[in-house]
């Protein structure tokens, strides 16, 4: 069974730092475009970085650009989301996505194309 499972999630305080994991079972993330996306209360779900199956191409959502970085360490078949200098403005529900490199080589921050997703961990950034 294919799946990605988040964590690294929590409670942390203006200013703190987290770093999510997202680590797959019954595949290998080495061949897959990966996507973080968030959700917050009401809002809708949106991209928030994503990096190719090389590791070669990244990108971030204009309000995470300078304090998240993405990254993958594939014999450990995980990709990260490290985050740092948090707002309270970041506090949502986050997950990552999976979706190979033939059907998406480029990286891309819209729900399509993915097509294996986690169930996502709780971030809140609150004093």
């Amino acid at each position: 069974q294919l799946q990605l499972v988040e964590s690294g999630g929590g409670l942390v305080q203006p200013g703190g730092s987290l770093r999510l994991s997202c680590a797959a079972s019954g595949f290998t993330l080495y061949y897959y475009t990966i996507g973080w996306f968030r959700q917050a209360p009401g809002k809708e779900r949106e991209g928030v970085s994503c990096i190719s199956s090389s590791g070669r191409s990244t990108n971030f959502a204009d309000s995470v650009k300078g304090r998240f970085t993405i990254s993958r360490d594939n014999a450990k078949n995980t990709v990260y989301l490290q985050m740092i200098s948090l707002k309270p403005e970041d506090t949502a529900v986050y997950y990552c996505a999976a979706v190979h490199k033939t059907i998406s080589a480029v990286c891309r921050m819209t729900e399509v194309p993915y097509n294996y997703w986690g169930q996502g961990t709780q971030v809140t950034v609150s004093s």
